[in-house]
Formats: C-alpha cells, structure tokens, sequence
C-alpha cells in the first residue's frame, strides 16, 4: 500500500490548504499560514516522505513527476525552496490584487493595532482627567483677556492663552462666566470652543504632566537617586512629561548624547536600568531632567488661565519716579506678547524668540542694552536677594550655569519665552530654583 502526501500552496480564503490522499480517500486539513510558519510546514512536509510523495504545481511540478517514494532523487532543500517561493509568491499577487501588500519582493504587510490600542488608551485617560461640567477651549492665536465682570470697560484679572480649558459656568448676551485654575471670571463666548467640538480638541492638545506633590522636589541628570541634582522644583507649577515609559535603549542612548562624566560616575547602571519603570523623563524650558514618580501624580491636563494682578514697583531711595513708570511700562510692554512664538535663537516679539531675545527685546523698546545671551545677561545685572525683588527684575535658571531667563511681573510671576510647546508664557517665580536674580537699572 502506498502514500502520497500532495502541498498545494495556493490559497483559499487566506488560508494555506494541506491535502493528505491515501487507500482509504481524502482527508484535508486546513492551516492559516503566516510567514514565520512556513518553514515548519516545509520541515513537516519531509518527516511525511517516508510514507508518500510530493507531486508540484509551478517549478516544482516540472522539476519531477508523480512518483512513488522509492522513485523519489529531488533533494529536500531544492524542493522546499521551491515549495516556499511559490507560497511567497502567490501571497505577494493576492496582497497586490487587494491593494493591501507591500510592493518590494518577499515582504509581507503585517497590521498591527498596537498604535490604535495606545491612542485609546491615551483618549481614556485624557477623558479621566479632564474633568469639566461644561468643557470650554480658547480659541485664540496668542491669548485670551478674562475680565472682573461681562464687559471690555471692565478690569483684566487673567488670561488664557491658545487652547487653555475652562469651565463654563453659564453665558449670557456674548459673555460667558468661566472658572479655570485660580481664575474665575469672564470672557468673550465667540472665542471659545464648546460642545462636541471642544472634546475633539482636548483630546489633541491635552499634554501628559507632572503634578508635584511635595514643596521642593529635587530632579536629576539620570533616572537615578546617585544621580546629582539637575534642578529643584516647586509644588506650583505642572511639568510637561516628555517620556513616560523609559528604556535601557533609549536612556543609554540619552547618556551617550547628553550626559558628562560628572552625571554618569556615581550611577550603578545595573540598578538604574532595573527601576526605569519608576521615573519619567521632564522637558522644562527646553531642559530633560528625571523624576521619580513617588514624588509626582502623571495627568493629561489643558493649560489653565493665569491671574494678572497689578502691582507697582516698590519704592525705594533709588528710585525715582520716572524709573518706576518706566519698569510699570516694561512689563505691561512684556505682556502684549504673551502665547506668542517661541524660537531658539530668535529674536522678534512677534514672529519667534527664544528667552534671552525676548528679555533683550522688552529693554531694548525702552532704550536699554543688555547681551544677547541669558548667561551674559547675569553677569551685566546687578544681583538682588528674593526679598528685595521688584517687577521688571530678571530671574535667571539653570543647572550648575545659566541656561534660561525670565521677566519678573509681579505677585511671584514671570513671563517668558519657555519652549516651543509653551511659547511665551507666565508661570510662578520659583517654578524652579533661581540661580540670581539681576537688576538691570
């Protein structure tokens, strides 16, 4: 009695078709191929000669004919090379036929869902964290004034910048009464997004950020306790996280790029990449530095409205009259240009600046020369204690040296031009610690 085992390779449905003859008739089982199997199949296939043969369609099929197994001199490599290439390319012509496989020989379009899953997710925990009864977004190029009561005559007490959220608490005749952050008051209705339209919009701008929940936080050059000190933050602030889920690849990759020797000496490598799952990498004014998420909740947030109180500058012996109109000027000057561009190395108000070209710029308006660059602008300021600090002083950051500076406003504020995410922007004095603060007249 003699077997015979026949391997069809073309396809019925997607499916790859293995059909067994003997004596007794047919049996037929089918096998959903995919490109990692193939071999196998192949490999089986010769464990099944010792008991039939291997009758081709294409290449094969010419290179023997039907033969009982005693008949059989075709190697096993030559026939499951052909086996395969004639699978390979009867798959290559249905993806073609569908519109749906890649072009380049013997490649196979695999879809995977993974990226869709993670943006689900994302959208989930957007929706958990955004948490507004009446959900608002200001639709603005640069920012949006809040005011006292319904109306322009009345007083400015905030600002929302493009795309910050609000909650609406109720609206009437064009004005619509919003809480967001400290700020309650309100602002024109034809600048908000609302509804339907306004979800949409959050689920694109919302920025995954760092809530701190201790006064002083210390942030590090590595993801690593030995690590030295980068920076110390305060509970004030949100902190934009620009990696969540931290890797040995890509944190090696970070020191080779980044990091000095001084960051690295101390670190126990083993140990930092066995507990990257607790840290999370931060961007603060175009900075990365690591935290440890004991010490921090991650919430995907929309920016907040910022108060503006007025404050004069402090009178002093020093001081005349003239020069404190003049630092009163300054940062009413300073503050036309908030939720405007960021760019390194520029220098216009309107159209792109990075920190130090917008400090540069606002004393340049009022006829005052300082350097272009932040670190040259600390060393030509005059030093002042926190205690002594008035409105339109310079506050400058930095881990170790000078690297960013800001415009103090008044009532622990600064504005400046903080990262291309943020552009100019307001935020509290000591949103990180300041390394001096300079005087400039």
């Amino acid at each position: 009695m003699q077997f015979y085992l026949r391997l069809v390779t073309s396809t019925e449905g997607g499916k790859y078709v293995v059909a067994c003859f003997g004596v007794s008739g047919l049996r037929r089982k089918r096998f959903k191929m995919r490109k990692r199997n193939r071999k196998i199949l192949a490999a089986g296939a010769a464990l099944l000669m010792v008991s039939g043969y291997f009758p081709l369609t294409g290449q094969a099929a010419n290179a023997i004919e039907e033969k009982p197994l005693a008949g059989i001199t075709l190697s096993l490599d030559r026939y499951c090379e052909s086996v395969l290439e004639n699978a390979r390319k009867e798959e290559q012509k249905a993806q073609e036929e569908s519109g749906g496989g890649d072009s380049g020989e013997g490649k196979t379009t695999v879809t995977s869902n993974v990226p869709d899953k993670e943006q689900k997710e994302k959208e989930e925990r957007i929706k958990l964290n955004l948490k507004y009864d009446k959900l608002g977004i200001a639709d603005v190029d640069t920012y949006l004034n809040v005011r006292a009561h319904a109306g322009e005559s009345y007083k400015i007490i905030g600002k929302m910048t493009k795309n910050t959220g609000c909650n609406i608490i109720s609206e009437k005749k064009g004005w619509s009464k919003i809480e967001s952050g400290n700020v309650k008051g309100y602002v024109k209705s034809e600048y908000l997004i609302k509804g339907e339209e306004a979800e949409k919009r959050a689920l694109k701008v919302a920025t995954l950020k760092a809530v701190v929940d201790t006064e002083t936080l210390n942030v590090r050059f590595l993801p690593s306790t030995d690590s030295p000190i980068y920076d110390q933050l305060s509970e004030d602030e949100d902190y934009t996280v620009e990696k969540e889920h931290l890797t040995e690849e890509f944190v090696s990759s970070y020191i080779s790029k980044h990091c000095s020797k001084r960051a690295v000496q101390d670190v126990n490598k083993d140990e930092m990449y066995g507990d990257l799952e607790n840290w999370v990498m931060l961007s603060i004014d175009n900075e990365k530095m690591f935290v440890s998420k004991d010490f921090i909740t991650l919430k995907y947030k929309l920016n907040r409205a910022v108060t503006i109180k007025e404050e004069s500058r402090k009178s002093s012996s020093s001081d005349s009259s003239s020069h404190s109109s003049i630092y009163s000027s300054i940062v009413s000057y300073a503050m036309q240009f908030l939720g405007n561009r960021y760019v390194w190395g520029g220098t216009s108000l309107t159209n792109g600046t990075d920190c130090s070209g917008f400090t540069m710029g606002i004393y340049r308006h009022f006829g005052y020369s300082i350097p272009r660059t932040s670190s040259a602008q600390a060393a030509a300021t005059r030093s002042v204690s926190s205690s002594e600090v008035q409105v339109g002083d310079l506050f400058f950051y930095g881990s170790g040296s000078v690297s960013h500076v800001a415009l103090y406003i008044g009532n622990g504020q600064i504005i400046h031009a903080s990262n291309a995410r943020d552009g100019i922007k307001i935020s509290s004095a000591y949103y990180r610690q300041p390394l001096k603060i300079g005087r400039v007249m």
